[in-house]
């Protein structure tokens, strides 16, 4: 748990610095917000495509060479958006960086599902809270390192974290010896997991909990500069509020679910991100960060609640794939989520976020005929 938490801190220390520079980059090139949706969506339809492949080769090498393979490619999307001068440039490092994350995302919570059974959910939610306090510090960083934004500093630090968090997995993980999974083995076995009634509630939710996670990281901050007035200092806070929220939220809730069952926390996560985002145009100024925290435990109440969910109505053998199908769905609505509600903002950016919160109040209500 510690080694794999510490890799996944370094690499997102780095995505957290670039990923508050990216968006403000394109719109500044292109002056689209319909482009600034799709630096999330290139990087989500890389990472969707690489989840098949990284099940397959993690029961062929190990899921230890496919996390260090992963962090590797993270580390030479750096050197690419360094290289880049132009929107194209930046969209290949995002495509790039997408195959690096997949396997940090998917095998990690596959990984500790096994080595701590009975405890997954805390486990889960600590490594999930790794992820985002590298993420939350990230922005304060990038500040630090280049306080308006310009110059290519923060992705260089970004390229050495990602190489650094590569040796330490290839130096000190230590793997279960049960294998992460076997699906290749008897690909029925996962479609009729998946085919589920209840599994096919949980991923409609990963699908728009993916949608809303893109969005929070593209579309909603150019969006609330445009409808609260809110500067480059203030959307890098809107990042560092919505890692830190979903990072404790997960660790509470891992917790809390181990003990009391996740169902509840299904289907809360879902109703808080729903009446946070609804709320958003009630809120003027930086006021508004109060129902985006909300919104943002919501849906971290909701991501480790699912994901270890997911991992417990899997057997030990498709624990993997299970994880992979997870990021597959998050990954689907990370790549239609923030270009929908970027083509949808027309007069009124956030028009698509009041409709989200709708899809997200019907899969709160779809989730409370979930059973153990």
């Amino acid at each position: 748990m510690f080694t794999l938490s510490l890799s996944a801190t370094l690499l997102m220390l780095g995505v957290g610095m670039i990923v508050a520079l990216l968006p403000q980059r394109i719109h500044a090139m292109t002056g689209s917000l319909e482009s600034v949706g799709l630096v999330a969506s290139v990087f989500a339809f890389a990472y969707l495509l690489a989840q098949l492949p990284v099940s397959a080769f993690s029961d062929r090498l190990g899921p230890k060479r496919i996390l260090v393979i992963g962090y590797l490619t993270c580390g030479v999307s750096g050197l690419l958006y360094v290289a880049s001068d132009t929107a194209g440039g930046i969209f290949l490092g995002r495509v790039v960086q997408g195959l690096g994350e997949a396997p940090i995302w998917a095998l990690g919570p596959a990984i500790l599902s096994l080595a701590y059974p009975t405890t997954k959910g805390r486990v889960i939610g600590i490594y999930n809270a790794a992820i985002h306090i590298g993420l939350t510090a990230g922005p304060l960083l990038g500040l630090l390192i280049a306080p308006n934004g310009q110059g290519d500093a923060p992705f260089l630090v970004f390229a050495g974290l990602c190489f650094a968090a590569g040796v330490v997995v290839f130096l000190f993980l230590r793997v279960p010896s049960v294998p992460v999974s076997q699906q290749g083995t008897d690909g029925r076995q996962i479609v009729v997991l998946l085919r589920k009634r209840q599994v096919v509630i949980l991923l409609c939710g990963v699908l728009l909990y993916g949608a809303g996670y893109g969005a929070f990281l593209t579309v909603l901050p150019i969006s609330l500069a445009a409808t609260h007035g809110l500067g480059t200092t203030a959307i890098s806070l809107n990042f560092v509020l919505f890692y830190a929220a979903i990072s404790i939220s997960q660790v509470a809730a891992g917790a809390a679910s181990d003990r009391i069952g996740r169902r509840g926390f299904l289907i809360w996560g879902m109703a808080l991100a729903s009446t946070g985002l609804v709320a958003l145009p009630v809120f003027p100024g930086l006021s508004v960060f109060c129902p985006l925290a909300v919104a943002s435990i919501g849906l971290g109440m909701f991501c480790v609640a699912s994901i270890t969910e997911l991992n417990a109505r899997a057997p030990d053998d498709l624990k993997g794939a299970a994880s992979g199908s997870y990021y597959l769905f998050w990954a689907a609505g990370y790549v239609l989520g923030p270009w929908a509600i970027g083509a949808m903002a027309g007069s009124n950016p956030l028009f698509g976020f009041t409709l989200l919160a709708g899809m997200f109040a019907l899969i709160t209500a779809a989730s409370r005929s979930l059973r153990g």
